[in-house]
């Protein structure tokens, strides 16, 4: 499916489907997050990884995050205290560095399979019922994009699906180390965005 010289809002009621049937295929879509524009694409696909990243001109070796909508995936070998922690942050602008036991999604990991950089977003696209793995919709280094006219034309044109959801928050996620969480209780704020530290605080203590 392509959307060249237009984009579909992403409140439309056939946006959601529009968007499973381009990620299934093996496509690569411009979607709003809940933070900034987005680019998505199927996680378990190292063809359409690969495209994604050639868009961005990202290096390959560097991972990306998995996002899931409305709700987190039931990850294996995570402890309850992490389980409650991802609850209590998500949905939400906080992208969640998780241990990965079952080296699950791969190719979103990097070098290291064995921590996973999860998103969950509500918003108007809280429906899609597929993951997908997620990097802004900017080029590498690039400056995020709050509105979808700030996508460089160069991904929007390469894309084959195009959501508008208008003007957006600008600032992306928080990332959150919870990798020591159950064992120690321990935590990281590694990049401050769109939830505040002290927010992140108050949740994990």
């Amino acid at each position: 499916m392509s959307t060249a010289g237009g984009s579909i809002p992403a409140a439309d009621g056939g946006a959601v489907a529009a968007f499973e049937r381009v990620v299934a295929g093996g496509g690569v879509a411009v979607f709003p997050a809940d933070t900034v524009y987005g680019l998505a694409c199927d996680p378990g696909s190292a063809a359409a990884v690969d495209r994604l990243y050639a868009l961005k001109g990202r290096p390959p070796a560097k991972p990306a995050a998995v996002m899931c909508f409305g709700a987190a995936p039931d990850l294996p070998g995570l402890g309850p205290r992490t389980r409650a922690a991802i609850a209590a942050l998500t949905p939400g602008g906080v992208t969640l560095l998780l241990p990965n036991a079952g080296h699950r999604w791969p190719l979103a990991c990097g070098p290291d399979p064995g921590t996973l950089g999860l998103r969950v977003i509500g918003g108007p696209l809280a429906a899609m019922p597929l993951p997908v793995l997620q990097s802004s919709a900017n080029l590498a280094g690039g400056p995020d994009a709050r509105r979808l006219d700030d996508v460089p034309a160069t991904i929007r044109d390469g894309a084959d699906l195009v959501l508008d959801g208008g003007e957006l928050q600008g600032t992306p996620s928080t990332v959150i180390d919870l990798r020591t969480y159950e064992s120690e209780g321990s935590w990281r704020v590694l990049r401050e965005g769109a939830m505040a530290v002290d927010t992140v605080a108050t949740v994990l203590r």
